[in-house]
């Protein structure tokens, strides 16, 4: 046990970046994880972020209840190995590259070469590397970067491969002609799981088209919100059993709005529920009929030239379908095969033709029609319209607002488009991973049973396969004779198979692998196989980290067995539908398995409006600004008292310098005053020789063993900011507010006492338990005073709560002379100094009232019911400032009957002499009167009074003030009150202004930063008015304030000297 140094004032920065210089140095990390190899494993994956941005405020966040939960596991006295991690494929990089070299478009990457292409993202990735390193390490996020894993290393990519080969061996892996959504600016889909990242909300043109029947006069109204399919459209589809109506049009509307429109006596057929909603003509019915009466007519195509019938016989038919309703539109759908999934679903049931009018890249292909071939697609919908319009197809456009999927990096919005795609078949697994999902402690509770296990109860299959080229490539070769498919496990899997081995690779990214073939592996076929030019989603190599961490299965299984499943993961709740779910997705499909079993997912962070933070919108906060003035401390406090770690967090800067203020501040005063009258007074924690303490040190202790255990509790179920928010009560309140307040004069004795040293070592005792409740979450001052006081770091001391990952549990009790677990709990002793506690503060409630000075004493103070209090009766009476305080059964004593009109009753009774009753009352003696009425004798102004003419009240007699409390709950509660004298004395006066006196020369004293035992010459001046300072007053002036020489003088002080005033009264002062 060390012995302390004195401690100056508070600068967090330059504390913490000392500290950081200092675990560097030690190796304080290594050390708290290396000191517990012993302990049962708690295994934490921290999820990679992508180096190619910088880190945000929301990063900070993440990290810190990633941080914070990894501390205190190993605290616990678990071995909590913490690897980091980096994301290194996928379309952040391609897209930041493609921005910087200008490359568009696909064709611009090939032009300039996939390999230098790849190149150049490759650098890219570790852009910001140095920035994010350096963030992890000012905020104190302790994890592994000097060998993180890396989803570009080949051992990751060959992982990878590995586990992709046991989906492709259980029949999960398949190709399939699917719409996806598909961004034309990034060339590649998307899996649903991305698509919900990109909602926006849009107004666009939605339009009534008609479609000419076959053989018939009448047209078929259908509506559509994307004009840029209608030159793909093949089919309608109607509901069987809805009812139509064919309509002819009558006379036209009284306005119109926009393009389109219908002749008199021109016939429509659409839904009869929808005739009002959708046409503005005056029509009539003809006829009505089941859709099915619709099923099998041909009509005309919109754009003829568009698509080839080829040997289709249902093109451009009407056919029915379960999915058309009535809620919307006209009650009949428009089919383009390629471009939404149900239609695709349709045509492929029925015929359709299955041909694209779009390219890869989002334009028209040449023949759609010629003015619209080449063009980007969502740019012609206006011209499409217009064409329409002329070619009187178009019965009417209006604008239509709805929520449409936009790509999640680019913004721009996706188009569903047709096109060979991988996939995983997650629906043949969908009960597996709800059978894990319910395995595993979501936090929130409501994440896993709602939002995630709403995704899993509607799982998809996952399109794992994108059209670029950083990434890790699909493994997957075809046969160009025979079709048949292999799936590579390894690169000795593509050496055993390879024509040529000496074009495998070592590195496994694209284009290195396209130049390999292998030999078909069919009896009889001696065709070559070529590799499927896809990459695989990033989201797959993130949700490969808990085993490609260890390149499992080739660097032997030993490290994957002893870390999985995971114990914790943590990211923000858009996860659910990202790494959340391909973690076990991955971990159901290749391992049958779930991957993790503790899961926190975290709210979003917002500015303080509650928007969300952009550059753009110039609202996003940069770390690095309070991290340079309020510290990382405060930083992490602030963001783990402000709410539930699920809720969206309104990040306020204000509130960081509040808490930095409010917790920091007040802890390190704490500490500042405790330390430096330890060194003052030679204080040795180790020689705990005090046999017993105080009932405030006492007191003080229960306290921290309430806290700390249910700190503790409330860590335990994820409740971190009660945790935090209940700490910071104690330090602030109980500690700081209360006890240490209380205890100012016992450490200010000069003289050594078993008191003065009982102080100190529950000082001591608290000051490092509670270094130790916060270590997890402010890692940085709470460990200089832990060294101050202790000696070692407090990263490497033990939880309070008990080490349970020691595989043994501490009992939890107070060893005296050791700060070692909690101290011993007397809930009887805590009720009690609740009680004087609330008694105090019923005093200065009085005072106020009263209009008495805080410092003026009163004579006495009585106590009226409630607990026994009695060994608190000398505190709590410095605490009222009264000379003496007692206990009194009666509270009659102190009080009197008061009588007031009842203005109703009197009023009805004296009318006009009503004044004259009211002033006979008030003269008379409220006592007598009171008698006089009961007996029926009393008479006031000629009026005879009775009970109902007056309300009678009891209240403090002259010269006393009281208030009363309720203390206790339920039955127990009882009324608690508190008498005081409020006479004035010379002597009173005499000691008012005495404390007066000494609070302004410490306040000056600390002002000016002197030492604690600086001794000073003192100089006051009693202006007109002052109270008489007696001399047993003045000499306690002059001790308290340690002064050597002290001078007392009357009259008006010289104008640089300090003042202040007592009751009208000017004081001055002045020491040197």
């Amino acid at each position: 046990m060390a012995s302390p140094k004195p401690a100056g004032d508070l600068n967090p920065v330059s504390l913490e970046e000392a500290l950081m210089t200092t675990w560097k140095r030690e190796q304080t990390f290594q050390q708290s994880i290396q000191m517990r190899h012993d302990g049962a494993p708690f295994i934490f994956l921290e999820g990679p972020p992508t180096a190619n941005g910088l880190p945000g405020i929301h990063h900070v966040a993440a990290r810190t209840y990633k941080d914070l939960v990894c501390r205190w596991k190993a605290m616990e006295g678990h071995f909590v190995e913490r690897k980091g991690g980096w994301d290194t494929h996928g379309l952040p990089v391609e897209i930041e590259v493609q921005k910087r070299l200008d490359l568009l478009s696909n064709e611009a990457i090939l032009e300039f070469g996939m390999k230098e292409f790849n190149d150049e993202c490759k650098k890219s990735v570790w852009t910001y590397e140095d920035a994010w390193r350096k963030m992890t390490e000012r905020m104190a996020f302790w994890v592994d970067l000097d060998d993180p894993y890396i989803t570009l290393h080949n051992e990751y990519i060959e992982s990878g491969w590995w586990a992709l080969k046991q989906m492709f061996d259980k029949g999960l892996l398949y190709k399939g002609h699917k719409v996806l959504p598909f961004c034309p600016q990034t060339g590649t889909s998307y899996s649903t799981h991305e698509v919900a990242l990109g909602y926006k909300e849009v107004e666009e043109p939605s339009v009534y088209l008609k479609f000419k029947l076959v053989d018939d006069d009448a047209a078929v109204l259908a509506w559509t919100t994307t004009p840029w399919t209608l030159p793909g459209n093949v089919g309608l589809a109607v509901g069987p059993e809805v009812t139509y109506a064919r309509i002819r049009i009558v006379a036209e509307p009284e306005g119109w709005d926009g393009r389109g429109g219908a002749a008199i006596g021109e016939e429509l057929i659409l839904a009869e529920d929808l005739l009002a909603e959708t046409l503005r003509h005056q029509i009539e019915i003809i006829d009505t009929f089941p859709g099915s009466e619709l099923v099998g007519k041909a009509y005309h195509p919109l754009f003829p030239d568009a698509v080839e019938r080829g040997d289709s016989e249902a093109a451009w038919t009407i056919v029915p379908a379960d999915f058309v309703t009535t809620t919307d539109g006209t009650g009949v759908v428009h089919t383009a095969v390629m471009y939404g999934e149900d239609d695709y679903i349709l045509g492929m049931e029925v015929g359709f033709p299955a041909q694209h009018t779009v390219d890869i890249d989002g334009r028209f292909i040449a023949g759609t029609h010629n003015s619209l071939d080449g063009r980007y697609v969502k740019d012609c919908d206006d011209d499409i319209i217009d064409l329409l319009h002329y070619d009187n197809l178009l019965y009417r456009e209006q604008m239509y607002t709805h929520d449409y999927p936009h790509c999640w990096r680019t913004g721009h919005p996706l188009l569903y488009y047709a096109m060979d795609s991988w996939f995983v078949r997650m629906t043949a697994v969908k009960e597996k991973l709800l059978e894990f999902n319910d395995q595993v402690e979501w936090a929130p509770e409501w994440v896993g049973e709602g939002r995630f296990g709403e995704w899993l109860r509607n799982v998809k299959d996952w399109a794992i396969s994108r059209e670029r080229f950083w990434g890790t490539p699909l493994p997957v070769w075809i046969c160009e004779e025979c079709g048949h498919q292999h799936c590579a496990g390894s690169r000795q899997d593509m050496l055993d198979t390879a024509i040529d081995a000496a074009v495998v690779p070592e590195d496994l990214h694209r284009p290195f692998v396209d130049d390999v073939r292998l030999h078909c592996q069919t009896d009889g076929c001696s065709g070559e196989m070529v590799r499927e030019p896809f990459v695989l989603d990033c989201w797959y190599d993130s949700g490969c980290a808990f085993f490609a961490q260890w390149h499992h299965p080739f660097a032997g299984t030993e490290k994957l067995d002893a870390n999985f499943p995971i114990d914790y993961i943590c990211e923000g709740v858009d996860q659910t539908r990202g790494w959340f779910y391909t973690l076990l997705a991955v971990s159901t499909t290749a391992f049958d398995s779930l991957c993790y079993k503790r899961c926190l997912s975290l709210g979003l962070i917002l500015d303080k409006q509650g928007k969300k933070m952009s550059k753009s919108k110039d609202n996003a906060i940069d770390p690095w600004d309070h991290f340079n003035r309020e510290g990382a401390d405060a930083t992490r406090w602030y963001m783990v008292t402000s709410g539930a770690p699920w809720n969206p967090l309104k990040f306020d800067p204000a509130g960081v310098r509040e808490t930095y203020a409010k917790m920091f501040l007040t802890l390190w005063n704490v500490y500042k005053f405790h330390v430096n009258y330890a060194v003052m007074d030679d204080f040795e924690p180790t020689d705990n020789s005090v046999a017993s303490r105080a009932p405030l040190d006492r007191w003080l202790l229960s306290r921290l063993n309430a806290v700390g255990l249910s700190l503790h509790d409330q860590f335990v179920g994820w409740d971190f900011h009660k945790a935090c928010r209940e700490l910071e009560d104690f330090v602030v309140n109980d500690l700081s507010n209360w006890y240490v307040r209380r205890s100012r004069r016992r450490l200010w004795d000069d003289a050594e006492s078993a008191d003065k040293l009982a102080c100190q070592h529950t000082l001591h005792e608290v000051l490092v338990t509670v270094c130790r409740l916060m270590a997890p979450v402010a890692p940085y001052m709470v460990d200089e005073i832990h060294r101050n006081l202790v000696g070692e770091s407090v990263h490497l001391a033990d939880w309070p709560a008990g080490t349970p990952g020691c595989r043994r549990d501490i009992q939890i009790l107070h060893i005296p002379g050791k700060v070692r677990g909690l101290p011993s709990r007397d809930e009887e002793l805590e009720e009690r100094m609740s009680l004087a506690r609330a008694l105090a503060e019923a005093g200065r409630r009085i005072r106020v009232d009263a209009g008495r000075r805080q410092r003026l004493p009163c004579q006495a103070g009585w106590l009226v019911g409630g607990l026994d209090i009695s060994e608190f009766h000398s505190l709590l009476a410095d605490e009222l400032n009264v000379e003496a305080l007692t206990t009194e059964d009666d509270l009659d004593r102190f009080q009197q009957i008061e009588l007031v009109p009842n203005w109703k009753a009197l009023g009805a009774k004296a009318r006009a002499d009503l004044p004259k009753v009211k002033e006979a009352l008030a003269a008379a003696d409220a006592d007598e009167t009171w008698a006089a009425i009961q007996a029926g004798k009393c008479e006031l102004a000629g009026f005879e009074i009775t009970p109902d003419d007056v309300e009678v009240r009891r209240v403090e007699k002259e010269g006393y003030a009281a208030a009363s409390i309720e203390f206790g709950e339920g039955e127990a509660a009882e009324t608690v009150s508190l008498v005081l004298d409020m006479s004035s004395t010379p002597d009173l006066l005499s000691k008012g202004l005495a404390r007066d006196i000494i609070r302004r020369v410490q306040q000056k004293r600390k002002n000016l930063d002197l030492d604690i035992a600086a001794r000073i010459s003192l100089t006051v001046w009693l202006g007109d008015g002052s109270p008489e300072l007696g001399d047993v007053d003045w000499e306690h002036v002059q001790t308290e304030t340690r002064t050597d020489v002290g001078v007392l003088l009357s009259g008006k002080g010289p104008e640089e000297a300090d003042s202040f005033t007592v009751d009208e009264a000017s004081i001055h002062f002045s020491f040197d």
